[in-house]
């Protein structure tokens, strides 16, 4: 039976897979990109939904590199949604932030450049206090209650940090009520978000550490429960689907991919196909373990003495660390 091919392999078509895997179809994953460069060589210009299924008939049909899909495991699948959600969460906050800076900047720089956003003693304060006379009205002794009534950290720092900067400004910008407004909601929504990503890391953790693969994961230094949910959630919960330490290495986008010609030998290249949030949990995990674990700062530093950047050293620990992970 000549295996049939998908270029999605959750979400809207899970149902549709599941059913396929019932009945004793084989399935491999094509990726979309790969299914829009097979699309060149093939008649015709326009982009339909049947021409698209042709394609990937006949892509299933001749090539022996695609990946299997393979029934999911149960935790796996619920640890990629609640990723994928966190994932969500966090765009929407980094979003958020980054208009609230440009706001800030365009009505009262110096408060933008004394707050640090990523504290949330800092957001309470936008929530009341924005516009630099409001500030020095209120005055620093009252704000220093204002935010320790409100169990901000350290709230007699915060409240000279942003009086100095009211200090520094007496002038007023057009449009200072509607900026100060959208600052107001712009800093309740990064609360709220931060609320929303703290209980998904909650239901993350319990869900992870209720996987039997958890404490084999974990014992890598530099991975925790929520990277090693991204990994779960990417690997399907199984290496099944990776025979060999390089098979996963080339999927998390962790080893060099060839680009050789006739006269060309060993030109080695980032890979353009793998995937991105493995990536990033293997990256990731490789950085902080420099900073924890002895023997991975030993074989960064090694990689650095050897003439390679920060980024490929890290590299190439992560790609070390595949071998351990597989194994």
């Amino acid at each position: 039976m000549l295996p049939s091919g998908m270029d999605m392999t959750g979400g809207e078509p899970a149902l549709f897979i599941e059913l396929l895997i019932a009945h004793g179809q084989e399935l491999v994953y094509i990726p979309g990109i790969a299914v829009n460069r097979a699309t060149d060589s093939y008649r015709g210009e326009g982009k339909t939904d049947a021409r698209d299924a042709k394609v990937i008939a006949d892509q299933a049909r001749m090539r022996r590199d695609l990946q299997p899909i393979r029934p999911g495991d149960e935790a796996a699948i619920e640890l990629r949604l609640l990723t994928e959600r966190r994932s969500d969460l966090v765009e929407d906050r980094t979003r958020a932030l980054n208009r609230l800076k440009s706001l800030l900047n365009s009505m009262f720089p110096a408060l933008e450049r004394a707050l640090d956003l990523g504290r949330v003693g800092s957001l309470v304060l936008l929530t009341e206090h924005q516009s630099p006379a409001g500030i020095r009205r209120t005055g620093q002794r009252r704000l220093t209650t204002w935010l320790r009534n409100r169990k901000v950290y350290r709230p007699d720092v915060l409240a000279t940090k942003a009086v100095e900067a009211a200090e520094r400004q007496h002038t007023a910008v057009a449009g200072e009520k509607a900026i100060s407004e959208m600052v107001h909601t712009l800093a309740q929504d990064v609360l709220t978000l931060n609320e929303k990503i703290t209980e998904v890391d909650k239901l993350i953790e319990a869900r992870f550490r209720e996987h039997e693969l958890a404490e084999v994961i974990t014992s890598m230094p530099g991975i925790g429960a929520i990277l090693g949910a991204e990994l779960l959630a990417a690997t399907g919960g199984s290496m099944d689907a990776f025979p060999t330490p390089d098979r996963l290495a080339a999927f998390a986008g962790v080893a060099p991919a060839p680009r050789d010609s006739g006269q060309v030998n060993g030109n080695l290249h980032r890979p353009k196909r793998y995937h991105r949030r493995m990536q990033r949990a293997f990256y990731q995990s490789a950085l902080v373990s420099i900073r924890c674990d002895p023997n991975s700062r030993r074989f960064y530093d090694r990689k650095r003495a050897e003439g390679k950047r920060h980024i490929q050293a890290v590299l190439a620990l992560a790609r070390r660390r595949v071998n351990v992970l597989w194994a």
